[in-house]
């Protein structure tokens, strides 16, 4: 009997993680959702001056030579990845005139946090925009956190910040 109990507790932690994980939605879908069926990739080239602004944002090292993304107008699209706790985390941004439209998780694949896949806390990122001066980059708005997700929610942070920095700079250079 306590084998059998055992076994269905395994059972039911197991589960319980693997629910957190998972691709939520395919990049075909995201695209399709947000962009024409004709928008094609496009690339940002990542030099040293551009590199230094990316790592001040992300606060780690950068290693990309480009950044894809899709545009259409004043509306452009960008999937990062970043790391949660110890697994990345795939995320689609899209910003329009300056503002995120849409957040969504693409694909989580952390054993906890899961949390942040949901539209109760992406939906926080909806309208936010980009604020810096000399020292750092930041929203102009505040997301909560998650309790016990705390580093998958610093990760989409840094992903929203880097999708908005980012558009500013394909939107200058037009």
């Amino acid at each position: 009997m306590n084998k059998l109990i055992l076994t269905f507790i395994l059972l039911l932690i197991s589960t319980t993680a693997l629910a957190q994980k998972g691709q939520f939605m395919p990049l075909d879908t995201f695209k399709k959702a947000y962009f024409s069926a004709d928008t094609q990739w496009q690339t940002m080239w990542v030099d040293q001056s551009l590199r230094a602004e990316i790592e001040k944002i992300l606060q780690h090292p950068f290693n990309g030579l480009r950044i894809r993304y899709w545009q259409q107008e004043q509306r452009s699209g960008w999937v990062f990845e970043e790391v949660g706790k110890e697994l990345p985390i795939t995320a689609g941004v899209v910003i329009e005139n300056d503002t995120i439209e849409k957040l969504v998780v693409l694909e989580y694949r952390e054993s906890r946090g899961g949390e942040v896949r949901y539209p109760f806390f992406t939906d926080q990122f909806d309208q936010a925009s980009i604020v810096s001066d000399a020292v750092d980059y930041r929203m102009d708005k505040d997301i909560d956190g998650i309790t016990g997700a705390t580093l998958s929610v610093r990760a989409l942070k840094r992903v929203a910040l880097l999708a908005l920095f980012c558009h500013q700079q394909i939107m200058s250079n037009e």
